[in-house]
């Protein structure tokens, strides 16, 4: 274990089970580029000095086309050494993105905009309400939760975890108002018709 990451999973889901992953370069969940849902939304936000936190970023590349567009103030979380130091490379010349290994529920931090792609799908489904918790306590008064989820429920033992409308409002409304959740249109393909794309205000 890398002794310089912080925080620790108390379920199998931990940092050891997603670094063996990437040891066996069994990243499934990368699409290879940035969602193309994000791309499209970012590409209109306005303000590219606002803080922005993408956790459980696995390969980042929704980072990439955020230092491409000019945004200077981004954050990348992720437990496993390997994607961290693989990130720290490809990041070595950006001083606008700094980057974390750490467990994102220890995390300690403030953001107007967080991105996510894949991380909510990769957490217990036990931790949902957690995860839904943290976000908003990190998120400044009036922040965004934006990205895609997954839109179709998955009877498996390890992630990824799916879901449906019902099941993620009754996690979010506590604290979110629900700008948007619909089918996503602009998905790779091989995720057409099976995500969401959403627009989460912290309440």
């Amino acid at each position: 274990m890398n002794k310089k990451c912080a925080g620790e999973s108390e379920n199998i889901l931990d940092r050891n089970f997603w670094s063996q992953l990437w040891q066996k370069n069994e990243t499934g969940w990368d699409i290879g580029q940035a969602s193309p849902a994000i791309i499209q939304y970012m590409s209109q936000y306005p303000n590219k000095n606002k803080a922005i936190l993408i956790p459980g970023c696995g390969n980042a590349h929704e980072a990439e086309f955020l230092v491409a567009a000019g945004f200077t103030n981004i954050t990348l979380i992720d437990i496993a050494a390997e994607a961290v130091e693989s990130l720290k490379e490809k990041f070595s010349d950006k001083p606008q993105v700094k980057i974390l290994c750490e467990d994102f529920f220890e995390h300690v931090g403030n953001y107007d905009l967080i991105i996510e792609q894949t991380f909510f799908s990769a957490i217990p489904p036990s931790r949902r309400k957690e995860y839904a918790k943290k976000m908003a306590t990190i998120l400044h008064q009036g922040g965004k939760l934006i990205g895609v989820l997954f839109n179709k429920k998955m009877d498996q033992p390890l992630p990824p975890f799916g879901g449906s409308p019902d099941i993620y409002k009754s996690i979010f409304e506590p604290y979110f108002n629900i700008k948007t959740m619909d089918e996503c249109y602009n998905s790779v393909p091989r995720r057409s018709q099976a995500e969401l794309f959403i627009i989460f205000l912290r309440k």
